[in-house]
């Protein structure tokens, strides 16, 4: 049966469409993919936290029996920043660790406990700054012994401060007068007991009960830039002056 000429250009037209479409969609997916957008790897999205650089462990077995020479001489150095010797046993930093007997813990652990007990959200939570950014704190540290009580151990601290000022407290600077009123001195004291911490080692959390310090698993924490900032505004000549309400010490207006 002979075929119509419509037929055939018909057939031509249709095969010619054919292959323009696919030439189409080869120069189509040939612009797609050497203008496609290059693929960034999620994790390179992800702002980078620099990593903190471990600080050391403080050794106290190695301190008080000196058998590490850098060791101690670090700690003299760190002391003699604050005008103290015998009252703290070690100062470190808010990147380092503490070692008592077999137990080791980092500064971290402890401040982050702290923070929390206070109410505060911890930085690291919201992002707001990196760890690398933060600035590192200082911290004394006392590492309780028998028979110590918590306010000899701040005594013991205030007359070493006083000392480096050139000011001799008496022992019995702590004790009320002849009417029965506390001293400046003891008021400083009472105070104090909320500045700083007790932190149980063995149990590895703070210990909220200031009376019940055992020997050598309990360390008192002073946060150093608070301690000083506060001892640095008193004017012992005007020490006897100075009131304290129960939660708030007055300090005397200067002269």
């Amino acid at each position: 049966m002979p075929v119509l000429k419509s037929q055939i250009r018909l057939y031509n037209m249709t095969k010619h469409i054919v292959i323009v479409v696919c030439i189409l969609v080869v120069v189509a997916w040939g612009l797609w993919f050497f203008l496609r957008p290059e693929k960034i790897p999620v994790q390179e999205l992800v702002e980078e936290k620099e990593p903190v650089a471990r600080g050391k462990i403080i050794d106290y077995g190695e301190i008080s029996k000196e058998t590490d020479k850098k060791l101690n001489k670090l700690m003299e150095e760190r002391k003699a920043e604050y005008g103290l010797d015998k009252s703290l046993d070690m100062i470190v930093k808010s990147n380092e660790s503490i070692k008592l007997g077999d137990v080791t813990v980092s500064m971290k652990e402890i401040i982050d406990q702290v923070r929390l007990e206070q109410g505060e959200i911890l930085e690291e939570d919201i992002g707001k700054k990196k760890v690398s950014e933060k600035k590192l704190d200082t911290f004394g540290i006392y590492v309780v012994q028998p028979g110590d009580n918590i306010w000899n151990i701040h005594f013991q601290l205030l007359r070493e401060y006083f000392d480096e000022k050139g000011v001799h407290l008496s022992p019995l600077a702590d004790e009320p007068d002849k009417s029965g009123y506390s001293s400046g001195v003891g008021k400083i004291l009472k105070f104090s007991e909320n500045m700083v911490h007790i932190y149980n080692l063995k149990e590895r959390k703070l210990d909220t009960d200031l009376n019940l310090i055992r020997p050598l698993s309990k360390i008192v924490i002073y946060n150093m830039e608070r301690i000083f900032a506060l001892l640095d505004r008193i004017d012992y000549k005007l020490i006897n002056r100075i009131e304290f309400d129960g939660e708030t010490l007055w300090l005397p207006a200067e002269q």
